[in-house]
C-alpha cells in the first residue's frame, strides 16, 4: 500500500529524514487517531515537505509502527522521550505532541530523495496530513514514479 505523507516544514522534518538525523515520524491527537486506511510494515511512503505543496520529494518504507491506546499525560510524555533519539523533535513539535492522548510513531527505513513528483491537486484537497492511496502512480501527473 502507498501513502502520501505531509511533513512539518518549519522543523525541516523532510531534510532531517533524508540526512539520517531522524528515523521516525509522529502523529498525535486527543481523540482516537484518524490515519486513513491500513498502514503496515513495508508500506511505501511518499513524503511531501509542506502542507500546502503537491510535490513528493522523497520516498521511505515503514519499518515499524506503534499505535498507542489512550495515554495519560505522563505516559504520552514518556513515550515521546523514550523515542526522542529517533524522532528528534524540536521544542515546538515536542510541545505539539507531548501530552496527546493518542500517539502513532512510525519508524522509517530506506529514506531516499527523488526527483520531485507532482501529485494531483485533487489529492491535496482531500485534507489531512496522511493519505492512503493504494498505488501512488495513479495520482501523479505523469502516472509514473
Amino acid at each position: 500500500m502507498d501513502h502520501i505523507v505531509w511533513l512539518d516544514a518549519d522543523s525541516n522534518e523532510l531534510n532531517n529524514l533524508i540526512l539520517g538525523n531522524k528515523s521516525m515520524i509522529i502523529r498525535g491527537a486527543d481523540r482516537k487517531l484518524d490515519i486513513p486506511g491500513e498502514i503496515t510494515e513495508g508500506d511505501a511512503l511518499y513524503l511531501v515537505s509542506n502542507m500546502g505543496e503537491t510535490n513528493v520529494e522523497a520516498t521511505a518504507t515503514i519499518k515499524c509502527i506503534f499505535f498507542s491506546g489512550e495515554l495519560t499525560v505522563e505516559e504520552s510524555f514518556e513515550t515521546i522521550i523514550r523515542n526522542q533519539d529517533k524522532l528528534q523533535l524540536p521544542d515546538p513539535q515536542f510541545e505539539k505532541y507531548a501530552g496527546k492522548k493518542f500517539l502513532a510513531l512510525i519508524e522509517l527505513s530506506d529514506v531516499k530523495s527523488i526527483k520531485a513528483l507532482h501529485i494531483n491537486d485533487y489529492m491535496r484537497s482531500q485534507g489531512g496530513n496522511w493519505l492512503t492511496v493504494g498505488n501512488v502512480a495513479e495520482y501523479t501527473m505523469s502516472g509514473k514514479i
